[in-house]
This record gives structure tokens, C-alpha cells and sequence, in this order.
């Protein structure tokens, strides 16, 4: 989807077209509801949030996701910052899903924004010896059908693997389709930096460059021992096997999850005893919502983890496995009440989450009354 986030809020806010947008900072909550009408720029802005996406616009002058919102302020003041929307992104990533499967079925969900699919069935339904020129027809037939279920756009890539295919819908944003044909690895993909690889992050990156790789070309022409010398056998023979344009993997329809969980960065570092009723608020809003997720997706779990990063950037995770699965909200509070004892609280907070593993599928499950246990355990968490 092409600046997923963004591009949900501009049917919200559709006299925004065509400015520097930035979502991030917080979530949106029932006082941003309320205030639609404001929208604060980034010009004043204080704080230490982090951006989620932005707009073309925006991204124009150097902004992008996870860039610090000081940063961004600095290069764009006059970008407009509107606080994030989950519930709301989570309604439109389902509505652009449901329509592509009715298109194509074969598809593999790669997270709120991002899927692959498998035409080949289609394309040899549609026969004729044009394959490419098939796939073509059936991605602007996808794109319609999203639009036409959701209002936004998208951007398609369409190759012989799903690599390819990665790198190639990013190659024509946005609202672009880009189909990757047999042979123009070299001509279309070989000249593009090494990090358009998903897979070469930072790091590997900077390795790269420091053996003078810089294309993706470059990383082809090398030879694979050096690969292996400086990354090893594995990550080494896949940097060559992806340079080249090899991938054999295939579209995965389904899977279970390992895990849920949810997580929040504070606008400012929170102490455990000074701002002890604040903390309690946030860690009983993130069980919540992680009970919420469980019940929505079908899940229970035995296993609950808690994560905490302090003003120092270091981060301490706990769990505890309990006796039986659950989608409880109180009993997953209470287990991560007890995970937070075992955790040292002198330092400043800056960022807590909670995680639920082990799941299984429980089958439909009695309501749970909880309100009682949540309110007695607010009471007892995050005491020095």
C-alpha cells in the first residue's frame, strides 16, 4: 500500500491533499477525535516521537518513517503531525485484503500493509503466450479492486519470484506496476543499491561498502568466498543467490502466529514511583489490548512476557508461563504484575510492552469478568 497510514488519514482529513504529512508521536485518542479541526505542525513540536510514515510530500524533503520528529521538524517545519490511528488502519488493511482475495486467493500476509500473491493460476487461466502481459491485466485488475474497496492506492510488483518482486513494487510508487520480466535482472535490477535488497539492513550495508559493494551489480560480481569470508556461509550464499536474483521461496497462505504483542514509546521518560499512576494506566491498556487481539484473531496463550527499555536504551525482557491458555485481560496483567517484580525499577522508563506466547487455539471461550482483578492489581503495580 503506498504510504499505508498517511494515505488513510487524507480520507479523513481530504483537504490535506498535497501537503507535507506526518503520522506519528502517539496514538490517537477520543480528544484527537474531537479536535479533527487541529492540526498542529511540526514547527513547535517537543518531544522525542518517532515518525510511523509520511507522505510523498513530505518524504520530498528527506522525512521518513522511523526518523526522530525533532529531526523531521527540523527539515520540515511546516509538515502537519497527526497522532496514529491502529483501530483504523487495522479496519482498511482488512478491507484491501478481502478485496485482493477475491480477485486472486493465493496470498500471503505480510503484515498491515504488505502481501504476496501467487497469479500464476490466473495467468494460465487468461492463456495466450503473453505471460507478462497477463500478469500485467490481472495487477490492474488488483489495483482496481482495492481502490474501489478502500479509496487508496497501491503499488505492485510482478516478477518470477518473491524477492524480485519486493524490490520491484517499490521501483514505480506511487500507484505504479512494475512487472519484472525474465532477463532484466541485469539491466533494471543490477544498478539499484545493494540495500533495495530486503534482507541487507544497515550494517550489512555499510560492510558492503567498505569492500567497495555498493550496487546490487557490484554484490553479483563479487566473489561469493569473499561473501562468505566477511558475512559467512549463510548470510554470504544468500547476498549471492539474491543478488543474482535467485529465490526459491514460495507464497505461504497461511501460518500460525508465535506470538502478539503490543508496545508504546513515552513522550517522555516515566519514573516508577513518581509516575506510578500513568504507568499503571498504559500497562493496563496494553493487556487490554493484547486480550483484545488474542479474542479477535482466536488465540489463547500460557506464556506472558513483559519488556521494558529504560532512559539508558537498555532493555530487560521476563516472562511466566501460567497453568492454562488465556485471552483474559486481568490474567495477563496479574502474570506480567509479576514478571515487573522480578525487573529493577530505579531507572527512568521510556518505553514498556507486553507480549503473550505459547498460543493455541481455545474454541469459543465464556466472557471474562475482570473489571474487579484489573482495579486491584492498578493498586499494587509499580511500587518502589
Amino acid at each position: 500500500m503506498d504510504a499505508f497510514y498517511a494515505s488513510v488519514e487524507l480520507l479523513r482529513y481530504p483537504h490535506l491533499r498535497g501537503r507535507q504529512l506526518v503520522i506519528g508521536g502517539r496514538r490517537r485518542n477520543a480528544a484527537d477525535q474531537a479536535a479533527d479541526a487541529q492540526v498542529p505542525s511540526l514547527r513547535n513540536y517537543a518531544g522525542r516521537g518517532v515518525i510511523t510514515t509520511c507522505t510523498y510530500e513530505a518524504r520530498a524533503l528527506g522525512v521518513h518513517s522511523g526518523m526522530g520528529l525533532m529531526k523531521a521538524a527540523a527539515l520540515a517545519p511546516d509538515a502537519l503531525l497527526l497522532p496514529a490511528d491502529f483501530d483504523e488502519y487495522r479496519r482498511y488493511s482488512r478491507l484491501f485484503k478481502e478485496a485482493v482475495r477475491a480477485v486472486a486467493p493465493l496470498v500471503e500476509d505480510r503484515g498491515i500493509d504488505e502481501i504476496y500473491i501467487d497469479l500464476t493460476q490466473l495467468v494460465s487461466a487468461e492463456g495466450g503466450d503473453d505471460v507478462w502481459g497477463a500478469a500485467r491485466k490481472i495487477a490492474a485488475r488488483l489495483q482496481r479492486a482495492v481502490r474501489e474497496a478502500t479509496g487508496l492506492s497501491c503499488s505492485l510488483g510482478v516478477s518470477r519470484n518473491k524477492l524480485l518482486s519486493k524490490i520491484a513494487s517499490e521501483l514505480d510508487k506511487p500507484a505504479g506496476i512494475t512487472v519484472l520480466a525474465d532477463g532484466e535482472v541485469t539491466t533494471r535490477i543490477w544498478p539499484l543499491a545493494a540495500k533495495k535488497i530486503n534482507g541487507i539492513g544497515p550494517k550489512a550495508n555499510a560492510k558492503l561498502a567498505d569492500l567497495d559493494i555498493h550496487t546490487i551489480g557490484d554484490l553479483a560480481r563479487a566473489d561469493p568466498l569473499l561473501l562468505v569470508q566477511h558475512f559467512g556461509a549463510s548470510y554470504g550464499g544468500w547476498m549471492h543467490e539474491a543478488a543474482h536474483g535467485r529465490d526459491e521461496r514460495t507464497v505461504v497462505t497461511y501460518s500460525e502466529p508465535k506470538s502478539i504483542s503490543r508496545e508504546t514509546t513515552f513522550e517522555r521518560d516515566l519514573h516508577a514511583v513518581r509516575d506510578k499512576a500513568e504507568l499503571s494506566r498504559i500497562f493496563t491498556d496494553l493487556c487490554q489490548r493484547v486480550a483484545g487481539d488474542l479474542v479477535r484473531k482466536g488465540y489463547a496463550g500460557k506464556t506472558i512476557g513483559l519488556k521494558i527499555r529504560y532512559d539508558d536504551f537498555t532493555t530487560v525482557t521476563r516472562d511466566r508461563t501460567i497453568d492454562a491458555p488465556t485471552q483474559d485481560a486481568a490474567l495477563i496483567r496479574r502474570a506480567g504484575g509479576e514478571c515487573l517484580k522480578r525487573v529493577p525499577l530505579e531507572r527512568r522508563i521510556r518505553l514498556l510492552g507486553v507480549r503473550i506466547g505459547a498460543l493455541s487455539k481455545p474454541g469459543a471461550m465464556a466472557p471474562a469478568q475482570s473489571g474487579q482483578a484489573l482495579v486491584q492489581y492498578d493498586l499494587s503495580l509499580f511500587d518502589d
